[in-house]
């Protein structure tokens, strides 16, 4: 059997504030073939470049992963706001069909913080830009020096920052063996309102929604609002994720 491929969604960035390039983070690239055990194949996060049709006919599941733009609040039918830029449009057209479509034809599917949020949105949910301007909610964002500048120390910034209670019985409950763990935090947006067929099977303390899946999928489809891609290599909860998204890949490969 050959190798699973997996694509990984990339995301438009300027380098120099002049070449436009499509990036991935390097983490997401290891935790895929380090830890799931697939090729990663990055793809461009723009409509243009990237026909779904023939990408889904190339790899064996597809990762979206974290990115600091957000959604656009029009996908949700909100207004959006210039304190809440950036955005990648042309990012949000090419994972929310592909959301859809992976689901449709049983790719595996793994969506990591803001690919979390495509999936929500992808299946009729909604969005808050900040989390913690919500009643009751923690500061989910990373963490930061008192000047405002992001801290230095990664091992800071991706710690583990709170605990997320699980659904007993439920996808990750299984594939973790645990009904609480503990995860990192980088995150402003988050869901606002579940789509009809994302089912949350994990809330941090403060209520935010940090796990779901979607109903009735045929194949692998769960989302989670931590960056687990971060320590796989490591960390036994994001390994588990990611041997159980590689292990679905080979299944999906065997039909």
């Amino acid at each position: 059997m050959k190798r699973p491929v997996v694509g990984v969604i990339a995301n438009a960035h300027h380098v120099e504030n002049r070449f436009a390039t499509q990036m991935v983070g390097e983490r997401n690239l290891r935790a895929v073939a380090e830890v799931a055990g697939a090729l990663p194949l990055m793809f461009a996060g723009s409509p243009e470049i990237t026909d779904i049709a023939a990408l889904l006919d190339v790899v064996d599941g597809i990762v979206l992963t974290g990115a600091r733009a957000n959604v656009h609040p029009t996908r949700f039918q909100t207004e959006p706001c210039v304190a809440h830029e950036p955005y990648d449009v042309h990012r949000d057209e090419v994972a929310l069909a592909l959301s859809k479509a992976c689901v449709a034809r049983g790719v595996p599917l793994f969506g990591i913080c803001r690919g979390l949020q495509e999936m929500n949105v992808a299946f009729g949910g909604s969005l808050h830009p900040e989390i913690r301007e919500l009643p009751g909610r923690m500061n989910h964002r990373m963490p930061r020096l008192e000047n405002g500048e992001i801290h230095p120390d990664p091992t800071v910034v991706f710690a583990d920052r709170h605990d997320v209670s699980l659904t007993p019985g439920g996808a990750f409950a299984k594939i973790l063996g645990c009904e609480t763990i503990r995860v990192n935090s980088l995150h402003g947006q988050g869901i606002l309102e579940p789509g009809k067929r994302v089912v949350v099977e994990g809330i941090a303390e403060d209520g935010t929604i940090e796990a779901i899946r979607i109903a009735d999928a045929p194949g692998f489809a769960l989302g989670v609002q931590w960056h687990a891609e971060y320590d796989p290599q490591r960390n036994p909860i994001n390994r588990a994720l990611f041997q159980a998204f590689g292990e679905a890949l080979l299944m999906s490969q065997r039909r």
